[in-house]
């Protein structure tokens, strides 16, 4: 029978000292919503005696979630644990996590005590603490560090004292995966009652090793993780949650191990997180970056689309994403292409797969990415004469006041008839933009994504916006680019309406 993995989310404490801004009590509720729905055991809502800000946010989130454990931090100081105590009091399901350090260079240059003193200390923290749960972890923080005579001896007495979690933080990243390993298997092999507690460990990333550690720490014996949704956390941040849960399922033959986890919810709650916290995740990024199940490669396509298996190790859908994604660029080959074509609905007999491929590849290379709307124009569209575009700003003005209304006036070519028109909106002199213009167009476009990116710097900077948009259930990439952003904003939209011109042009000559 499989052992269980305990996970700890350390998202809303450790995760959050990596932010810019600090959350607002409905933002940290939202996250903890979303974790709980991922099935995370433990949550560390907060460190309540940092703020009173925090203390709510605790304390809400202990009278909200029901299925995970609320854990409240608390240094070994009796304030800081009475403030956490009385932050979880509404939750019956609750821990309080003490931490203090153990290493020798930090008792000595920062604690200014010696190992006794920190003994002490500890142990009368961790009585204190079970007077509001009986359910006490403890970290020896910087524990990596901490000579293996010190860490057997502190934490033999914890357990006696009543801990039921011992934490060994790498709390500057600073271990490998061996000598982690290593420290595990002494604490099993020496400390007498240590089968009394659960060992966890909390590694960071600063080498690059959290995750690496801790699948090491789990095979010697730890079953409980901590860490953080993509990884968000002080300095490089912490195991990413997601990397490790999905190891623990992909390697189940060699770990031998499981989670509580609702594997389906990881993808969601990643992009939860990261929306909040506004930590965008790299797209290389794995489990959850937007590359991490995406294939340009012609023989990596070739091969996912006869069985994704032979490129792919899990399952997309595994962690709740539904999207096979091929991108479409220079290296694509002949079976890319053609499976976007089949995705559209058109057939083999329908166009010339080599003269598509060719004049694909020409504008790939000139374009760097290629979408499935610019595969049906190269397909059914004269390449030879350069088509001008239907639609070309020729005017636009904008007048804005903050927290007030915003109007826009856009004069828009359309083949070789002008118009003129207007709109007022409270969204902003970007909305405002995109009604006028929509006034004019009638194409009833439903933007999903809007990105501005500056391009140089100073003010000569170019701002680049990129958006994505619906129509008539189809996604269309738009980009503009100017020094004036409402400009870019307004010319990414005009590319768009000029692609779906381009389409509806294509569609009436099949039909004829």
């Amino acid at each position: 029978m499989k052992s269980k993995v305990i996970i700890l989310d350390t998202t809303l404490r450790d995760g959050e000292q990596a932010l810019q801004a600090s959350l607002s009590a409905k933002e940290k509720l939202r996250i903890a919503l979303s974790l709980e729905k991922c099935g995370i055991d433990i949550i560390e809502a907060g460190f309540p005696i940092s703020s009173p800000g925090d203390f709510k946010s605790v304390q809400a989130i202990s009278r909200k979630i029901k299925n995970s454990k609320i854990c409240s931090l608390a240094r070994c100081l009796e304030k800081d644990i009475d403030i956490a105590g009385q932050a979880i009091s509404a939750s019956n399901n609750s821990r309080i996590h003490i931490f203090l350090a153990t290493s020798t260079l930090h008792i000595t240059s920062k604690l200014r005590k010696n190992f006794d003193e920190i003994i002490e200390m500890a142990i009368f923290s961790v009585k204190k603490a079970l007077r509001y749960t009986n359910d006490v972890q403890f970290s020896c923080e910087d524990a990596s560090r901490t000579t293996i005579d010190n860490l057997c001896r502190i934490v033999e007495k914890l357990i006696k004292s009543g801990v039921k979690t011992i934490n060994i933080p790498d709390t500057v990243g600073y271990t490998i995966p061996n000598e982690i390993c290593s420290i595990i298997n002494q604490l099993f092999e020496r400390v007498p009652n240590i089968h009394k507690a659960v060992i966890s460990v909390h590694c960071h990333d600063d080498l690059g090793m959290a995750v690496g550690n801790s699948i090491s720490a789990i095979q010697s014996g730890a079953r409980q993780i901590e860490g953080t949704i993509n990884g968000i956390g002080e300095r490089a941040g912490n195991t990413a949650l997601e990397e490790i849960i999905m190891a623990i399922k992909v390697r189940e033959d060699i770990l031998k191990v499981s989670t509580n986890i609702v594997h389906k919810e990881i993808y969601r709650t990643s992009k939860i997180v990261s929306q909040i916290c506004n930590m965008p995740i790299p797209s290389n990024k794995a489990i959850v970056g937007s590359n991490a199940f995406a294939h340009s490669s012609g023989i990596h396509q070739d091969g996912v689309l006869k069985n994704r298996q032979n490129y792919e190790i899990m399952d997309p859908s595994s962690i709740g994403l539904k999207d096979v994604k091929l991108n479409l660029t220079s290296r694509s080959g002949r079976a890319a292409v053609k499976y976007y074509m089949d995705e559209m609905g058109y057939k083999k007999n329908d166009y010339n797969i080599d003269d598509l491929y060719a004049a694909f590849l020409k504008l790939a290379d000139k374009k760097g990415q290629v979408f499935d709307y610019d595969l049906e124009a190269l397909a059914f569209m004269n390449q030879q004469q350069e088509e001008s575009d239907y639609f070309l700003l020729k005017f636009f003005s904008v007048q804005s006041i903050s927290n007030g209304l915003s109007t826009a006036s856009v004069k828009l070519l359309c083949g070789n008839k002008t118009y003129t028109e207007s709109a007022t909106t409270r969204n902003g002199p970007v909305d405002a933009i995109y009604q006028a213009i929509n006034r004019i167009t009638h194409f009833p476009i439903v933007l999903q994504k809007f990105q501005l990116v500056a391009k140089g710097r100073g003010k000569d900077a170019l701002g680049q916006v990129d958006i994505l948009v619906e129509y008539n259930n189809r996604k269309f990439h738009g980009i503009g680019l100017a020094t004036d952003i409402i400009e870019s904003s307004a010319q990414a939209m005009i590319n768009i309406l000029n692609i779906i011109w381009k389409l509806q042009q294509i569609n009436k000559k099949l039909r004829k």
